[in-house]
Order: C-alpha cells, then sequence, then structure tokens
C-alpha cells in the first residue's frame, strides 16, 4: 500500500499563537484582569493553559501554514487522548479517536480519492465503512502522537520567543456568550488576537488570525478540563492498517 499523506498540524500553529500568548512578567492572581496590560493578560492566558487537563480546539479558515487543517473539531487531553474530526477542505476529512497509543481514523471518500491518488479508491472498497486502525509507530499515524497530547500541544505554543513582540489590549466583549478581553498582536503581516475569558479561569476561549486580502481563520477553544470522550470502535468495525500496509 503505497500512501501519499501529509502530516497534519494541530491550527493553530505554533508561532501565531505564542505571539498572543507571549511570555513575560509574573501571574497577577487576584486582580480583576480587565485592569490589566495587554501582557499581563497574556501571561495570565498562558498559565491558564499550562493548568488545563484537557481542552476541546474547533477551526475553520485559511491559516496559510503548511499542513494546516481547513476544519478542526478535536478535544485533547495531557495523556495522549484526542477524539473529532479534521478536515482539509475539499480534498477530505478523517474522524480520529486516540487512546494512548492505539489511533483508530475513518476517511470519508474525498480523503481517499485526493490523499491516496493511485489506490484510494480500491482502499475504500476494502475498508467500507469501517476504521483504520493502528499505532503512532505507523508513519500515517505518527503525526497524531503529537497532534493529540496536550502537553507537547502547549510546549510548542508557550515555548515560542515572542517576548519582543508588542500587544495592545482591546474592549472587553462577548465570545458565544462568555465575557472577554482581546489581545492583539502581529506576525509576518498577520494580524492575531487572542480572546481571553474575564470570568473564572482566564482561559483563552478564540483566536483569530487575519492575513491580506480575505484570509482569516477561526479558532475556538472550550471544554477546559472535561473528559476526552473515550468510547472506541468495537473490533469489527476497524480494519488492521499493518495488514493493509502489508
Amino acid at each position: 500500500m503505497n500512501t501519499h499523506h501529509r502530516t497534519w498540524t494541530l491550527a493553530p500553529s505554533a508561532a501565531l499563537l505564542a505571539v498572543a500568548l507571549a511570555a513575560g512578567g509574573t501571574a497577577y492572581a487576584g486582580d480583576d484582569i480587565e485592569t490589566l496590560t495587554a501582557r499581563q493578560i497574556a501571561e495570565k492566558a498562558r498559565e491558564a493553559l499550562l493548568d488545563a487537563d484537557s481542552v476541546r480546539v474547533t477551526s475553520k479558515g485559511d491559516l496559510r501554514e503548511p499542513g494546516s487543517p481547513n476544519e478542526l473539531d478535536l478535544a485533547l487531553d495531557r495523556s495522549g487522548n484526542c477524539a473529532g474530526t479534521v478536515g482539509l477542505g475539499g480534498e477530505g476529512s478523517v474522524e480520529i479517536i486516540k487512546r494512548g497509543e492505539t489511533v483508530w481514523m475513518k476517511p470519508d471518500a474525498a480523503f481517499w480519492k485526493n490523499q491516496v491518488p493511485g489506490g484510494g479508491e480500491a482502499i475504500r472498497e476494502l475498508v467500507g465503512d469501517r476504521y483504520l486502525r493502528g499505532t503512532t509507530d505507523i508513519g500515517l499515524l505518527r503525526g497524531m502522537a503529537w497532534v493529540c497530547d496536550l502537553d507537547t500541544f502547549v510546549d510548542r505554543l508557550t515555548g515560542v520567543p515572542t517576548g519582543a513582540i508588542p500587544l495592545t489590549k482591546g474592549e472587553k466583549t462577548e465570545v458565544d456568550g462568555v465575557g472577554a478581553i482581546p489581545v492583539t498582536g502581529s506576525l509576518a503581516g498577520r494580524t492575531i488576537t487572542l480572546y481571553v475569558a474575564t470570568e473564572g479561569e482566564p482561559h483563552p476561549v478564540r483566536l483569530v488570525v487575519a492575513g491580506t486580502g480575505a484570509a482569516k481563520a477561526t479558532v475556538d477553544f472550550s471544554d477546559y478540563d472535561k473528559p476526552v470522550p473515550t468510547a472506541t470502535p468495537p473490533a469489527g468495525d476497524s480494519v488492521d492498517l499493518n495488514t493493509l500496509l502489508g
């Protein structure tokens, strides 16, 4: 089985979100977040993300980053578990479940056609409506090891040196009914705005990336500390990827 595939990266890219989460300063526990500076708010959001055990990331739009999904809806945690879907625009989408080192993925017809040229239709007929099952030591599934791990995800987001990038604070607004304060910065010609919750934990709740022309992406963060769904497909509903790879 000769597969041409992408190694997906989780949107947003580390550099983009790190602009809004630019580290610097100290914690300001007990202060009203609306009275803090943009950088202090960013630091609070960074610490809240570091403390989270799990989160759901939902994104849609054009991030203009190689390998970035066009659409994403994924719950992930610090144990490396995840569940959700990854979409590649008109080129297909994949349902993904990962528990420990085992990954189940169910591509749609467009994925087989566009991501596995020359043999996708034959494999689709063989697999049918079942999941492909394998472990993260298989190349096709290796990217899931970090995409689904919140520790690795957060390390990539908060480890980018962006302290010198100016940040500005906007007026309080609402994001899906949640009070939030926006923090804005720029990178490589793109404007990145992070919305930080003003009540409860100062979690990042939305990221908007605006580029030249109509290029724009929105990433929402929700379900903090809510367990990733534990259900996995029954054995009869999946096909061992090693068998297909021969």
